[in-house]
């Protein structure tokens, strides 16, 4: 390896990418393409880094396997940044193999951090946990140990283990100071005032309070019956009631437990259910239905009784009845979270993550563009979609420990 590659390389892990582009910005061979790549993707210029790392991988010959493999880690990471999720795992699990068996040990526990990052953007937890629980983070170096620790982050945060969050955040913190990657930083400290904005809303019939992450763990861990919103389901004391697939009996659960400690009326339950202004006898009898059903799902949990104009939620055992919504309500809700990170968004990657229709989340990214809420870049097949404002580094470090490429 020249001195040329040899000091873009140190550049790209001090996170200097324009310092590593000054150095190779005229070459063409595979390895000054593979470093123009990774600082392009650096700079945010996601698609041509892609370019350029296909090229340095073809451009490697048939006896530069570890090279070429290093190349797929890469347009992996950038893949991931523009959130395209089309791409085969395999590819990047045989990439893995590949630098396992060259000895490459870092690259190798890259590859598996970029795939355990792109599980957890698919809500895939279970997928996302035994991928990163083949990283060994005390023996990483400091750049990728900290993006290890914030993957793990937010593993812990997406199961409401808010303790274990914060740990590894400060782990997290403490390794991009070694690092002294200022990107990364900012990275890390973004994620950690995250724990103190409101993640969730209590609603009750009196009106709405904001929670905080701990608040929400907290809530969930009490003894009372809580309606979740969020993860549209029931539970109390352990026990859950998923409700993903039932909508109409999470609307009435939802409507029972708002009133909570009063009753509903039976015309509103029809009109806020079954989304009519003018109930009859065959939405009456349909209410009756599902309310039976209702009942017999929370059984353990609660009872469900009829009054003189309509139905009360009655939890067992003198539990309190809590609802717990997104910060905002509806599909919105899920785009903005999804979109907080900083990166843009293809539609197709947003309705994958979400479980949704493409269809649908066009119609709920219009709407938060009216309100300014949202921006695109880019027209057709080239769309992505961010949160404003803009973010001055992608929320991804690009190949921190892929160094040396040639």
């Amino acid at each position: 390896m020249d001195s040329l590659i040899t000091a873009s390389s140190r550049a790209l892990a001090a996170g200097d990418a324009l310092g590593a582009l000054k150095r190779v910005a005229l070459r063409d061979d595979p390895p000054a393409l593979a470093l123009r790549g990774i600082a392009m993707a650096q700079l945010g210029e996601h698609p041509r880094a892609r370019e350029l790392l296909k090229r340095a991988a073809r451009g490697f010959g048939a006896h530069e396997a570890l090279s070429r493999a290093r190349c797929v880690v890469a347009e992996a990471e950038v893949a991931l940044a523009m959130r395209d999720f089309t791409g085969s795992p395999r590819a990047l699990a045989a990439a893995s193999a590949t630098l396992d068996a060259h000895a490459d040990h870092a690259n190798a526990l890259q590859a598996w951090l970029v795939m355990a990052r792109r599980f957890l953007l698919l809500g895939r937890l279970e997928e996302a946990r035994a991928a990163l629980a083949r990283l060994d983070a005390r023996g990483l170096r400091p750049s990728l140990r900290a993006v290890a620790e914030l993957t793990a982050a937010e593993l812990a945060l997406r199961s409401l283990r808010v303790g274990q969050a914060r740990l590894a955040l400060a782990r997290a913190q403490a390794a991009a100071e070694r690092a002294q990657v200022p990107a990364l930083q900012a990275e890390v400290a973004e994620a950690r005032a995250a724990l103190d904005r409101p993640a969730a809303r209590r609603l009750t019939s009196g009106g709405e309070q904001a929670l905080r992450l701990d608040e929400v763990s907290a809530l969930l861990a009490s003894d009372a019956l809580v309606v979740d919103a969020c993860r549209h389901g029931i539970g109390a004391g352990g026990q859950w009631r998923p409700l993903a697939r039932r909508p109409v009996l999470f609307a009435l659960a939802r409507a029972l437990a708002r009133a909570w400690p009063g009753d509903v009326e039976r015309e509103a339950l029809i009109a806020r259910v079954f989304r009519t202004r003018h109930p009859d006898e065959t939405h009456r009898a349909r209410l009756r239905v599902e309310i039976g059903r209702l009942r017999a799902l929370v059984k353990p949990l609660a009872a469900i009784e009829a009054t003189g104009r309509g139905f009360i939620l009655k939890p067992l055992g003198g539990r309190d009845v809590a609802v717990l919504a997104p910060p905002l309500d509806g599909d919105q809700a899920s785009l903005l979270a999804l979109l907080s990170d900083g990166a843009a968004w293809s539609t197709s990657a947003l309705a994958l993550a979400l479980g949704a229709s493409q269809r649908t989340v066009q119609r709920a990214l219009a709407e938060l563009e009216g309100e300014q809420r949202v921006r695109s870049l880019g027209r057709a097949r080239a769309q992505r979609w961010l949160a404003p404002p803009l973010a001055g580094f992608t929320t991804i470090l690009l190949l921190p420990a892929s160094l040396p490429i040639g």
